[in-house]
């Protein structure tokens, strides 16, 4: 059990290093749900990032009926 508790962690580390190199912990003002879920992804998506994979979220928020 601990062995896999620290592959987890190791993988949740090269993920947040993947999203840090591809800049998306830069302060642009630009705070969204598509950007946080993108940030999130890419964590958890982890070394498969090195490999080519480039996961992207869109969060469309309907417009309310007027």
């Amino acid at each position: 059990m601990r062995i896999g508790a620290v592959i987890v962690l190791i993988w949740l580390v090269l993920g947040v290093v993947a999203a840090f190199e591809r800049g998306y912990f830069s302060d642009s003002g630009d705070a969204s749900c598509a950007k946080a879920g993108t940030v999130i992804v890419t964590t958890v998506a982890g070394p498969l990032n090195w490999m080519g994979v480039n996961p992207k979220i869109t969060c469309d928020v309907p417009e309310p009926s007027k």
